[in-house]
């Protein structure tokens, strides 16, 4: 990378050389400035690096590496916690760490209906425009969530207890084969297959009326309201 910062000799400054060179001179060399774009570059890769140490994130590992102008996005459906859900939280963490000590509770829940892809900055925007149309003819709908289950992500990085639909798992299908055309729009990656290793039976019911659908991409949020 060096050798493209500094200058190259013409023909007669080499001459010029030869001719001090032979007299027992020296010339003084001077050294150029180092372009800001040039020491920008690796300023971001010093932010990268920080960007996925797992350990700033809950153990989340980075599925693809990070780039310059792509904008990691995920489609998913909000939920805000209610103290009903809280109080199954901390029952099954606590459980949990009998086993793992590590387990950790998240703070922010949703249902899924992608995995994370990359987006370039302009296809964003007809991005979003697409999935406003493929969802607008979709009405809000309840879930029902019955059974406790152990999920590890495509990677085999991460390991978390989640709930399973009963009713509304039809609708959420519905979604996500929305969803997944407009993936294929972009030849991006489609949801996942079932990745369970298994699971019981909870004793506790968790109900969920689905408003809103949206997607994050980068720092910018879109919500697409439901019928």
């Amino acid at each position: 990378m060096s050798a493209a910062l500094v200058g190259y000799s013409s023909s007669e400054d080499e001459e010029e050389e030869e001719e001090e060179e032979g007299r027992g001179g020296t010339r003084g060399s001077r050294r150029l400035p180092v372009p800001e774009c040039v020491l920008a570059m690796f300023r971001e890769e010093e932010r990268d690096e920080k960007r996925d140490d797992s350990s700033r994130h809950g153990g989340r590992v980075r599925c693809f590496p990070h780039e310059r102008g792509g904008w990691a996005t995920h489609v998913y459906l909000p939920y805000q916690a209610q103290e009903e859900f809280l109080e199954l939280l901390e029952l099954l963490a606590s459980h949990a760490r009998t086993y793992v000590p590590s387990v950790t509770a998240m703070e922010e829940f949703h249902v899924s209906l992608s995995q994370s892809v990359v987006l370039r900055y302009h296809w964003i925007s007809p991005f979003m425009q697409s999935l406003k149309e493929r969802l607008a003819a979709f009405h809000r709908f309840f879930c029902v969530a019955d059974r406790v289950k152990v999920y590890t992500n495509q990677n085999k990085t991460r390991t978390f207890v989640g709930l399973e639909v009963s009713t509304g798992h039809f609708q959420l299908l519905e979604l996500v084969s929305e969803v997944d055309k407009v993936m294929e729009e972009y030849d991006l990656p489609v949801f996942y297959k079932d990745i369970v290793d298994r699971f019981e039976d909870s004793a506790r019911i968790l109900r969920v009326q689905w408003e809103q659908i949206r997607c994050k991409s980068g720092n910018k949020f879109f919500s697409f309201p439901l019928r």
